[in-house]
């Protein structure tokens, strides 16, 4: 099997001129040699294991950051957009800068200085809004890497801000105790500024490799893919992370992409850490984690999942005028994946300078103080039989969460951890049924003691044939949602049917 890959390997390297660097990079077994898993997903899933930092963790932050955040328009996507003619961005790039073949997307990278940014500082702030996990975009469409890279010339260390950003994010996030993680676009680089190539601009000069290989839309060849390999083992080998997100490309080359997780599942093994991929759709769910973008899954998944949304509604970067979620449906949407396996990955856009806007702070710190009361009911928990109940639902899907929903204190939201099962309610009332917990249900349990988590007041309670009847306390002991912690003899459910499907991850 060894020499079936090296031989596949000196085909690559004759075929392209790699260097023989760049070409040990090829190899899907790690530097010490295990090869344990190989790169077909049968393989994968018989070794692989989802790491139980991840299924406790819950709630993780995402950083858009990068050269997009200097024009600080519209989205992350302007350094694309402002080559497709008739875009917004477009005209907003030649009334604010000129024309493309004068100034270009690599102009602002001398603007982009970040000399506000302070590794430690934003660390300090994610742990106290509860996030467990940290995940700043290592190389975004763009092709500006925001780390030290041997193979991309057009990186922080030697451009910009003369730093290496992903190196100090590592280093302050473990220095706190959290997992570092890291997401990867390079693939999505080939095309991302095929747009220049229809007018007079910098992108037709092909020395300017920032650009790309100006590919058709989404034409992944042998070359490209390669370089995604060469890119993604390097990000491997010098940061080790315990999480790497890829965007939706990553579907359209199972090939390839079966040697980067066999290379990564292998390496981590040496490293004697547990690790996670995520992916949007196309790859089984046993091994890796399927992600959906800006949206929620209806009911519980037998994997973990997770979701990735940003607190801006619009940009996943730094815009001017940003329209921002509440924390209060922030944290309903936790409360909401949480009880269907997932996990939450919150995004926030620094500025150009390396600074939060006041208004993310104060909404992440909202999310930390809820965390603070409630966390017992979040981390470290597993799923129940049955996810919840209510009436309102809120929205599911991919790119559906924009629109927060109103629920009562009847939409109630369950996680376990032991012999205590946890009720979320997502609104504040006098008192609340809980239909799931009916007589038949309980059987032959016992209660031992019903208490709010945060709240030092007595809970009164009583089992009815319909359910589980609670009265909440006299006084708030939080804002947005409610829990309440019932502590049991043993754990119960076996007359409810099981809500958890394994149902394979689609785009949109």
């Amino acid at each position: 099997m060894r020499k079936f890959y090296l031989l596949i390997v000196l085909l690559f390297f004759v075929s392209y001129g790699f260097s023989k660097k760049q070409k040990d990079f090829m190899s899907v077994v790690s530097p010490k040699g295990t090869c344990i898993f190989q790169d077909n997903w049968e393989n994968m899933a018989e070794n692989y294991h989802f790491p139980k930092w991840f299924s406790d963790a819950k709630f993780g932050i995402f950083i858009h950051w990068g050269v997009y955040s200097v024009p600080a328009y519209s989205s992350e996507w302007y350094s694309r957009n402002m080559y497709l003619k008739g875009s917004k961005e477009y005209e907003h790039h030649i009334v604010t800068y000129g024309g493309h073949k004068d100034f270009g997307y690599k102009d602002f990278i001398p603007m982009f200085k970040a000399e506000k940014f302070d590794a430690n500082e934003w660390v300090k702030l994610f742990k106290e809004a509860g996030a467990r996990y940290i995940v700043p975009v290592a190389e975004h469409h763009d092709g500006f890497a925001m780390y030290d890279s041997e193979h991309n010339p057009w990186n922080a260390v030697k451009m910009g801000p003369k730093k290496d950003i992903i190196g100090l994010l590592k280093e302050a996030i473990e220095k706190e105790g959290l997992i570092f993680g890291l997401s990867s676009h390079r693939l999505e680089n080939a095309w991302f500024f095929n747009g220049g190539m229809e007018f007079p601009s910098d992108v037709q000069d092909t020395t300017i490799t920032l650009y790309g290989k100006r590919a058709a839309n989404e034409d992944y060849s042998d070359e490209v893919c390669m370089d995604f390999l060469v890119h993604t083992h390097e990000l491997v080998d010098k940061y080790q992370p315990q999480l790497i997100w890829f965007d939706w490309s990553v579907n359209r080359i199972p090939t390839y992409f079966n040697k980067f997780m066999a290379y990564y599942y292998n390496c981590a093994l040496d490293w004697g850490k547990g690790v996670v991929v995520n992916t949007k759709h196309g790859y089984p769910t046993n091994v890796q984690v399927g992600d959906v973008e800006r949206g929620k899954l209806d009911v519980m998944r037998k994997y973990p999942w997770q979701t990735d949304t940003s607190i801006g509604k619009h940009s996943w970067c730094y815009v001017d005028n940003e329209e921002n979620k509440t924390p209060r449906q922030i944290v309903h949407d936790l409360v909401d994946i949480v009880s269907k396996n997932g996990n939450l990955l919150l995004n926030i856009g620094p500025r150009a300078d390396g600074t939060i806007t006041e208004e993310q702070k104060n909404i992440l710190l909202s999310i930390g103080k809820w965390l603070k009361v409630n966390g017992e009911a979040i981390y470290g928990t597993r799923c129940w039989v049955r996810s919840g109940e209510g009436e309102v639902k809120g929205t599911t899907g991919s790119f559906s969460d924009n629109e927060a929903a109103s629920y009562t204190c009847q939409d109630i939201r369950f996680t376990t951890n032991k012999n205590n099962l946890y009720a979320v309610t997502l609104n504040w009332g006098k008192q609340v049924l809980i239909k799931s917990l009916n007589k038949t249900v309980l059987g032959n349990a016992k209660i031992l003691k019903v208490e709010m988590l945060g709240s030092n007041q007595e809970i009164s309670w009583e089992v009815k044939e319909e359910g589980l009847l609670l009265f909440f306390p006299r006084n708030k002991p939080c804002e947005f949602a409610y829990s309440f912690k019932i502590s049991l003899d043993k754990m119960i459910g076996e007359a409810l049917s099981p809500e958890m499907v394994d149902i394979p991850f689609k785009h949109g």
